[in-house]
């Protein structure tokens, strides 16, 4: 019999190891990271019905669509449309992402409530993903946050090639600091680090974490956002648990990529972070049957099977 007839197998939470958080928070960016990569334009009717699925899996905050231009990012040139056939399940956020002040502008219109903003830690990823420099994104940025944080709403900050880029190679923790510093002292509320490619491991993330305590950044305002390209995701995500962090990035059924970076694969899949942190004994929210129900029927409507493990192992 498949795993799903007989309900999931039987786990023993291991022996909670010190210093993790007691809850984390997803940041569940399937509809958004998950499916702008895709070369097939997903129906507008089937990406609502996805994020509602998502939403009563338990998922509470679900990053819905971008206002990028829609000559860049075509799948999610329905944003508007999107948001307003969204039904918000009570107590859920639906952050979107704002390249610009344009974007901005719709995300008001819109009568968005959590926005997030997208930068790099590196010069030729900004040169190719922002049509800016490392230095000149930030007064790109700075009136958008700035106007924003004065309509009170909240602004995430997203960093990418954290640890490392395709075209530059290693990235300096130093570099990923001082970057990431001026987006919270810019205003916002929280940094998500992403590795946009998947080179990190957990040494690396654990420098790079020490790093931003030593340079007096409080944990708590740190997010990670890790790709699967080399099978680290899990590994990393735990050592950014042991050192405090308890926000994590990730995607229904490991869908996503990044169009700007063409060696990164798909982002750390929700359902493997829930089955770790339930054997963690942390707690998340989230139903997994229900997630992996979701996952496999949104595999069915992209005709390609999940790569997350865990919806291999319970989908069948």
């Amino acid at each position: 019999m498949g795993a799903r007839e007989v309900g999931l197998p039987m786990r023993v939470a291991s022996p909670e190891p010190a210093g993790l958080p007691d809850q984390v928070t997803i940041w569940e960016v399937g509809a958004r990271d998950g499916l702008q990569n895709e070369s097939e334009v997903v129906p507008l009717e089937v990406k609502l019905e996805f994020l509602r699925r998502l939403a009563d899996a338990g998922l509470v905050v679900l990053e819905a669509t971008s206002f990028v231009h829609p000559k860049w990012v075509p799948q999610l040139a329905d944003a508007t449309e999107l948001l307003a056939g969204l039904d918000p399940a009570p107590g859920a956020r639906y952050p979107v992402l704002v390249p610009n002040e344009r974007g901005l502008e719709r995300a008001l219109d819109a009568q968005v409530r959590d926005i997030a903003i997208f930068a790099s830690a590196t010069e030729t990823f900004a040169q190719r993903n922002l049509n800016s420099g490392l230095d000149s994104q930030f007064a790109m940025f700075d009136p958008v946050v700035s106007r924003a944080v004065g309509e009170g709403i909240a602004v995430r900050g997203y960093l990418s090639m954290c640890f490392g880029d395709p075209w530059e190679g290693p990235v300096p923790v130093e570099q990923v600091v001082t970057a990431g510093k001026r987006l919270l002292e810019m205003g916002c509320f929280q940094l998500s680090l992403g590795d946009t490619i998947g080179v990190a491991t957990p040494g690396h993330v654990e420098a790079l974490l020490r790093a931003f305590r030593v340079a007096g950044v409080d944990v708590g305002r740190l997010a990670v956002h890790f790709h699967d390209t080399y099978g680290q995701a899990l590994a990393n995500t735990w050592t950014a648990l042991r050192h405090g962090v308890s926000t994590v990035d990730s995607s229904a059924g490991g869908l996503g990529g990044c169009p700007y970076a063409g060696s990164a694969t798909g982002n750390l899949a929700t359902e493997d972070l829930v089955w770790m942190l339930e054997g963690l004994g942390i707690e998340h929210g989230v139903d997994l049957e229900a997630l992996v129900a979701t996952s496999t029927w949104m595999a069915e409507q992209l005709g390609r099977p999940s790569p997350s493990a865990v919806v291999k192992a319970l989908g069948s």
